[in-house]
């Protein structure tokens, strides 16, 4: 099939090509606006130190070593002892409704973590708990000799998911792609020969006559 057969089988059924994705477009964003929640982020970000000398001074060892922590301290957020010592802290019996995110680099010793959950102030609370809980961990286990927040998580105004406009345009290009396919595959199940260019290319011989439509089908 050449692509200007294509485009005039488009064209042929262009009112589905059109109302397939318009359809599937309105149902997503039906789904996305009334069954999915807002979602919301706090983030907060800590600054991590690491144990000095017996001088109190702190060396240039001690500050790549603080480097070195923020990937420590990034694993521990996910560890089981300081969820469990937030989630207690909060008066919760876990934290499985949030999502918790870290992020660090190897060349500064700040991390940033981000909690997502339905509940705004909630979620809020959550990242401040979880700091607070890493930094307790952290000493207690020798990891650090503190970790300082420096942008204390605030309550997000305004929700961080879920995406539904994207969800939206996925899927109206999925129901351009759904509805081309169908076309295209039904033409190429029909098997009726459809003209007489047609019956001259599968039969190999010339069309010599045509017997005109009547009226009423005789």
């Amino acid at each position: 099939m050449t692509l200007l057969e294509l485009f005039q089988l488009l064209k042929k059924h262009l009112q589905l090509v059109i109302t397939l994705p318009v359809v599937c477009a309105i149902a997503m964003g039906i789904v996305s606006f009334v069954a999915m929640d807002n979602t919301y982020t706090a983030t907060t970000s800590m600054y991590i130190l690491a144990k000095t000398d017996d001088s109190g001074q702190m060396s240039y060892n001690d500050l790549s070593a603080s480097q070195m922590l923020s990937n420590d301290i990034a694993t521990l957020l996910d560890s089981d002892s300081v969820k469990s010592g937030a989630a207690n802290e909060l008066g919760l019996t876990d934290l499985d409704d949030y999502k918790v995110s870290v992020s660090s680099e190897t060349t500064t010793r700040v991390i940033t973590l981000s909690v997502t959950g339905t509940d705004a102030k909630e979620t809020a609370k959550v990242a401040k708990a979880m700091a607070s809980s890493v930094s307790t961990v952290a000493q207690n286990v020798g990891a650090a000799q503190s970790i300082n927040v420096i942008d204390e998580a605030k309550t997000p105004e305004v929700p961080s998911g879920p995406k539904r406009m994207l969800y939206v345009a996925v899927a109206f290009l999925a129901g351009i792609f759904i509805a081309v396919a169908y076309v295209v595959l039904a033409d190429m199940l029909n098997t009726r020969i459809r003209g007489a260019e047609e019956a001259e290319e599968l039969l190999g011989i010339p069309v010599v006559g045509r017997i005109p439509a009547m009226k009423g089908g005789k």
